[in-house]
């Protein structure tokens, strides 16, 4: 992820400040960030928009993202979407990558893109009193990219710089090598940072090409958050996205089932703590079974100091700084994911101690204290997603993403308290099954066994 719009000092002082205020007043609000006010509408050039008006402080945020992604990139040049991520932002129309940067400068606006593995992310922030010059930069960054030379190796440079240091970091290893042993030759099983050979053979020409098949107005979400109407967005918004393409030429992507049975695969790197990762098939996010899921994960490993796995592995035997699990619904795949980092000597007694947890809540589920407390923390922090503009934005584009509905913000803890303890339980049976995980590992070699 790129975010290199360097504020002068006057700007970024005074910025940071209003972004402070901003925190206090959203945290004050008296009405809850559950009942915010979306207005969903569609602009005369076709473009679907969510905002949410907030006219607390003059700032404007705006979140979109392009379905694609990472698994849109040419099958051999990988981290075509990632360096294009470096890219926009280095020269655009009659200004080069020093010009641009300058005026972005002079503008105290904030401009970064990201590539994920099912979407382009960009994200966009500027004061309302130099609201139009930065739209404006923004329309120049997608539509007319300069993508020079000069611009392109030092980009390239500083991601090769990257993949080089990851070479011998065990997360990054860990990351590259997870992918692989799950998805193979799928586009998912690819590295989205490319590799040192794919990144030095991207050319401008395939960043026009992604551009041209990738963003264009049906595969784009948008939402906006800040000190702005509809009527005064609509124009902005057509003038940066309304010349897009109508329709995206995107490469049809295959699902990919989850490795069901269980196998330890180990990476060997003489460091003296070994990285675990656990994994097992997941469920997609429109499964009826989510939510009772999401709530059981929370209880089993992603509830940070009261989960489960925390108080075995970390509390009781003090065998890890942290332990964690999630689930990792994709566009054509699902995950249920953990893991932790131990010392080398203590990886076979981590990883047997982490099994037999998962199995213990595949067989029985959780108590009922353990789901009235996970109900309690889940609907009591949610609003804590929503004390700023930049979170809320963010919150209104991954539920269009999702496909959940404005609705979603009003239901969604209504959704977590109807969990019963037998929705739990059905859901431990679908997503843990007989309680068996596949291990990923990278440090000193690890026996994996039960015994």
């Amino acid at each position: 992820m790129t975010d290199v719009s360097p504020l002068r000092a006057g700007h970024a002082r005074w910025i940071a400040a209003w972004f402070g205020f901003f925190v206090l007043a959203i945290a004050a609000l008296p009405r809850p960030a559950l009942a915010i006010d979306i207005q969903r509408f569609t602009t005369p050039g076709g473009v679907h928009v969510w905002l949410v008006e907030e006219a607390t402080v003059p700032l404007i945020t705006v979140n979109f993202a392009w379905r694609g992604g990472a698994a849109q990139d040419d099958a051999a040049r990988p981290g075509i979407a990632n360096l294009l991520s470096a890219m926009l932002d280095e020269g655009a129309g009659d200004l080069e990558s020093r010009a641009y940067q300058k005026r972005m400068e002079a503008l105290a606006m904030r401009m970064s893109f990201d590539a994920g593995r099912d979407a382009f992310f960009g994200e966009f922030r500027t004061l309302v009193e130099t609201r139009d010059e930065a739209f404006e930069m923004l329309r120049l960054a997608l539509n007319e990219p300069l993508f020079e030379a000069d611009a392109l190796e030092r980009m390239r440079e500083q991601i090769l710089t990257g993949i080089r240091d990851n070479e011998t970091n065990p997360r990054n290893i860990m990351a590259r090598t997870f992918s692989t042993v799950v998805f193979g030759d799928h586009p998912y099983g690819r590295a989205v940072e490319g590799t040192a050979e794919s990144v030095a053979a991207i050319t401008a020409d395939d960043l026009r090409g992604y551009v041209a098949r990738v963003f264009a107005r049906d595969n784009l979400t948008i939402s906006v958050v800040g000190d702005i109407d509809q009527a005064t967005l609509t124009p902005l918004i057509d003038a940066v996205f309304g010349g897009l393409p109508a329709s995206a030429d995107l490469a049809a992507v295959p699902d990919i089932a989850v490795p069901a049975e269980p196998f330890v695969h180990s990476t060997e790197l003489n460091v003296p703590q070994t990285t675990i990762q656990f994994a097992r098939p997941g469920l997609m996010r429109d499964d009826p079974d989510f939510i009772p899921a999401f709530v059981l994960n929370h209880i089993l490993g992603g509830g940070a100091f009261s989960s489960r796995l925390y108080e075995e592995v970390r509390e009781k035997r003090g065998l890890a700084y942290g332990v964690y699990s999630y689930l990792y619904p994709l566009d054509h795949a699902a995950l249920f994911v953990g893991g932790l980092a131990t010392r080398a000597e203590r990886a076979d007694e981590a990883i047997a101690i982490v099994r037999e947890e998962v199995r213990r809540m595949a067989q029985e589920g959780p108590t009922e204290e353990e789901l009235a407390g996970a109900k309690a923390f889940l609907k009591g922090s949610y609003a804590l997603r929503f004390d700023t503009g930049n979170k809320i934005s963010g919150q209104l584009l991954m539920v269009q993403m999702e496909k959940l509905g404005h609705e979603y913000f009003t239901n969604r803890n209504d959704l977590i308290e109807a969990v019963t303890i037998e929705d739990v339980r059905r859901a431990a049976e679908r997503l843990l099954g007989d309680g068996e995980v596949f291990i990923v590992t990278v440090g000193q070699p690890v026996d994996g066994s039960d015994g």
